[in-house]
């Protein structure tokens, strides 16, 4: 039996049809991949926030009689030139890229969700406003401007980095949500709102945007993927988390000088960035299935 028969037939035995949500998560636990994108990123979850606790050292620590030091009882992962312990500091670099990534990942596409809806919902000027500003910033250089504010993400203030990152990845997103815009409102629900006296803004937060979840969501995981990219070739790069925090663009950055003679130092913060983007990836690309009823790739 196949998959759309299978859901026919649940729909058929069931008392009443269900939630949307219902049928999406049904599509997508069907997938294997995104079954295995689900269960690793879970599994790193674990890892990067509960992981720490069955350590021996913080990423603070250093011990000065281990330095370049390969697997061992005292030192699971290693340790660096500087005596850190590498998984604690991996874990800590895993914690700060998925916290960046995913308010990266929702700070810009709820930017691109209202920008995009406002102006396709009113055109005219405010049209024209919002378009110039999203053709301005896509012409900006984003890694040049970003790296030269660097030193204002100094002394804990990475939440300046996260928004400043979300800023200049929703532009796109913004163009296709205004099409789709142009579109909706024509539609007889947002008619009958109109003609009732709802105010615009409460028909954009409540129709227009909703009726676009599914794109949204797969967007912002998506885009998660791609901000966890972004910060670690920033960070790589000495523009990013900066010290005394550690990310995992910092970690690969430093493993690399060692990563010949102590392939350690290197080698399981790559692994960990590798596994992390898949994981996202995957998962995003399942959704985009899931929510798409004419998916072929579903079945």
């Amino acid at each position: 039996m196949s998959i759309a028969e299978e859901e026919m037939a649940e729909l058929a035995e069931s008392p009443k049809a269900p939630s949307r949500l219902r049928v999406v998560a049904q599509r997508f636990f069907r997938m294997r991949q995104g079954q295995i994108g689900f269960v690793l990123l879970a599994l790193m979850f674990v890892l990067a926030f509960f992981g720490p606790l069955l350590g021996h050292w913080s990423y603070t620590d250093k011990d000065f009689n281990a330095f370049l030091q390969p697997p061992s009882g005292t030192h699971w992962w290693g340790t660096t030139q500087t005596g850190a312990d590498v998984y604690a500091i991996t874990l800590r670099g895993m914690q700060k890229s998925l916290i960046v990534g995913l308010l990266v990942g929702v700070i810009s596409t709820a930017i691109a969700a209202v920008v995009g809806a406002f102006a396709g919902y009113f055109l005219g000027w405010t049209d024209r406003i919002l378009m110039w500003i999203v053709s301005l910033l896509l012409v900006l250089p984003s890694f040049l401007i970003l790296a030269i504010m660097s030193p204002l993400f100094a002394d804990g203030a990475w939440v300046l980095f996260v928004v400043m990152l979300a800023l200049f990845m929703w532009m796109i997103t913004s163009r296709i949500i205004r099409g789709m815009t142009v579109s909706l409102k024509e539609r007889e629900f947002i008619r009958a709102a109109e003609f009732m006296g709802v105010s615009s803004s409460k028909i954009i937060f409540r129709h227009i945007i909703p009726n676009m979840s599914s794109l949204l969501i797969v967007d912002a995981t998506l885009n998660v993927g791609a901000a966890i990219l972004s910060e670690t070739t920033l960070s790589y790069f000495g523009f990013g988390i900066q010290p005394p925090d550690v990310s995992l663009g910092s970690l690969i950055a430093d493993g690399a000088k060692t990563a010949t003679y102590a392939p350690w130092t290197f080698w399981f913060g790559a692994a960990v960035l590798v596994v992390l983007v898949l994981a996202v990836n995957l998962i995003g690309d399942s959704l985009r299935d899931a929510f798409d009823p004419t998916s072929r790739r579903r079945a």
